[in-house]
């Protein structure tokens, strides 16, 4: 898979045909790649959940994630803890990249992705490494309690717990409490950002940035991607519905602003975002959406397209040239809000955006 994947694109093109075209992108060749293999092992359903029981779904993403991870990038350190929140203990893990300069370093308070059903640490465990070894950051990944065993609100309140000990345990993880930034991938994404959201509104400490890789906002839909990426593409629509309908229980409105961020009154005050979004990913509209609604309510945004890629980008860097790159920018970015946070902090005024095709707006 690794050497399919890693084919120069003209004979990528020429084994594998020639990668679809929707909403004026190309899939990229590697991406393309990898999803013609899937189809070729006689895995038609590339779909993540649906139609599947919870644990069988958890157990098929565990065992997809050594084929696409790769082995285990060497670290200095990793090391298993326990959070205390107020349902119990909270699982997490630490990572401390070989380079790493000694303490205190910026952190990352990081929450997986899955639906709010399907990860754990596992299932991100390159991820993290990923990124500790190339933003300078030491990171924390949070095993938050998971759905439908543990339904909305209680994976957010273990995201808050969680935030909140990492602030007060900054000394013990070796961090500077003034660069600790806050992130997640999809629904990774949504927790960290209703954190922040939730701290704003309650006066608790708020990140010094928040790292959205292509973030549920909206489980009210609407959004034209759902449809247009809705098969085909790893993330189906109806995995989307299979994920909603675990997570948000009966009786609680979608429109909750705590579960469909974009519906929120009020983004105002948040922390500065860089946001990452996949061309072909039924995510991708309302996460842009979010990160406009931030802008506008005078957050510093950064917004970048990937307009080849696909939803889990950031699970396939060790196989798809075209993730490494796009995860290497995230990570950049990243070192670059912490550096930010440490000159002048999250609350500086906010600059002109700056637009380019694929990336709008830079910090100021």
């Amino acid at each position: 898979m690794r050497k399919a994947c890693g084919l120069h694109p003209r004979t990528s093109r020429a084994v594998f045909g020639r990668p679809p075209r929707l909403d004026g992108q190309e899939l990229a060749p590697d991406i393309h790649a990898l999803l013609r293999l899937a189809a070729w092992n006689g895995n038609g359903d590339t779909s993540l959940a649906a139609g599947r029981e919870p644990e069988q779904a958890r157990a098929e993403r565990r065992a997809e994630i050594p084929v696409v991870s790769g082995p285990p990038r060497p670290m200095a350190r990793v090391e298993s803890l326990t959070m205390s929140g107020p349902l119990g203990e909270i699982p997490g893990r630490l990572y401390v990249a070989l380079d790493a300069p000694p303490p205190p370093q910026p952190l990352l308070v990081f929450f997986h992705g899955g639906g709010w059903v399907i990860g754990d640490l596992d299932t991100h465990d390159g991820v993290c490494r990923f990124l500790a070894e190339y933003s300078g950051c030491r990171v924390l990944s949070v095993d938050y309690r998971l759905a439908p065993e543990h339904p909305f609100p209680q994976p957010l309140e273990d995201a808050v717990a969680a935030f909140a000990w990492a602030v007060q345990r900054a000394g013990e993880l070796g961090a500077d409490p003034a660069r600790i930034a806050i992130g997640g991938d999809s629904a990774g994404g949504n927790l960290a950002t209703a954190v922040c959201i939730q701290a704003r509104i309650s006066g608790a400490p708020m990140p010094a940035m928040q790292l959205l890789l292509y973030p549920v906002t909206d489980a009210v839909g609407g959004q034209a991607s759902r449809d247009t990426f809705a098969e085909g593409f790893i993330l189906t629509r109806a995995d989307m519905r299979w994920f909603e309908e675990r997570y948000i229980p009966d009786g609680v409105d979608g429109a909750d602003p705590r579960t469909s961020v974009m519906r929120a009154d009020d983004l105002s005050g948040l922390p500065p975002a860089y946001v990452a979004t996949a061309g072909f990913d039924p995510l991708r509209d309302e996460g842009e959406t979010y990160a406009e609604r931030m802008r506008g309510a005078g957050v510093r945004v950064v917004l970048q397209r990937h307009p080849g890629l696909i939803h889990t980008f950031a699970n396939l860097t060790a196989i798809c040239p075209s993730a490494r790159t796009a995860m290497l920018e995230v990570a950049g970015a990243l070192r670059m809000g912490l550096g930010l946070a440490l000159a002048g902090g999250p609350n500086q005024p906010r600059g002109d955006a700056v637009s380019a095709p694929g990336n709008r707006g830079f910090p100021g």
